[in-house]
């Protein structure tokens, strides 16, 4: 397999869900990781999640490349877990670039849970030491959103993955969580999927015009969300229909929290 067959490969940001080809890139990834390191027995669920610390990547690295790394076994403060990463990207680093490779990740990226970063890494490693494993092509990636708002970085890829999931139910698609729960119809509907029941219409405004309908929408939500057990949310139904980024996603990511595994 030649240098020159890594170009083939275009991660394509969407907002939209990812592909076919994405899911079938990232569980081939997992499969050959898991198959590497089954010695280790040391078993990934999810890239983003389960290579960010450099851990799996010290010891995917080690398996492949017969050789020992001098890091810490374990590091649980992220100054600890980037340092650990920068020694396996430069160790990555020393085998790829002499055979042509371009290295299109780095440690911030892999730490922040770039899944295009930890694409390119891990097709670059699994095509450089020839893994026995077949690699789709033209594969399209969901970008991961990262915004800074008061010095706070907010990831929003997990949250639009985890509503859309529920809400494709009713042919209902969010790209833009600011906006799109601002009128507080798909913190209804939404709510009414991750407890199994249908939510009376005359409940709330389906098309709410003014702020007041609005603001009636999201605190039937947030009643709705208390009547299953979560606590009252911290953000005002206020803040939320004046598109304040960071009241949403608190009281979505209370969401995640509790039905994550919902189905």
């Amino acid at each position: 397999m030649t240098v020159g067959v890594l170009g083939a490969y275009k991660f394509r940001g969407l907002l939209s869900s990812p592909g076919r080809t994405a899911d079938h890139l990232k569980q081939v990834l997992i499969d050959w990781i898991n198959d590497v390191l089954v010695e280790e027995r040391i078993i990934v669920k999810q890239l983003e999640e389960d290579l960010y610390d450099g851990q799996v990547l010290q010891k995917l690295l080690e398996k492949l490349a017969d050789r020992k790394l001098n890091v810490a076994e374990v590091t649980q403060s992220e100054i600890g877990q980037k340092q650990k990463l920068q020694t396996v990207l430069e160790a990555v680093h020393d085998l790829l670039r002499p055979h042509g490779w371009t290295i299109k990740w780095n440690v911030d990226s892999i730490h922040g849970k770039n899944l295009i970063s930890i694409l390119h890494l891990l097709v670059a490693l699994a095509m450089h030491f020839r893994a026995p494993i077949r690699l789709p092509e033209h594969v399209s990636v969901q970008v991961v959103v990262v915004r800074k708002r008061e010095g706070l970085l907010q990831t929003t890829h997990s949250l639009i993955t985890f509503v859309n999931k529920h809400l494709n139910k009713l042919n209902l698609e969010v790209t833009e969580l600011e906006t799109q729960f601002a009128d507080g119809v798909y913190l209804v509907l939404l709510m009414g999927l991750l407890e199994d029941y249908f939510v009376p219409l005359h409940n709330f405004y389906l098309t709410p015009e003014s702020f007041d309908q609005k603001v009636h929408n999201v605190s039937f939500a947030f009643e709705l969300m208390q009547d299953g057990g979560l606590k009252k949310p911290k953000a005002r139904p206020e803040d939320v229909v004046n598109l304040d980024l960071k009241s949403t996603l608190r009281v979505l990511y209370n969401l995640f929290t509790k039905y994550k595994n919902v189905e």
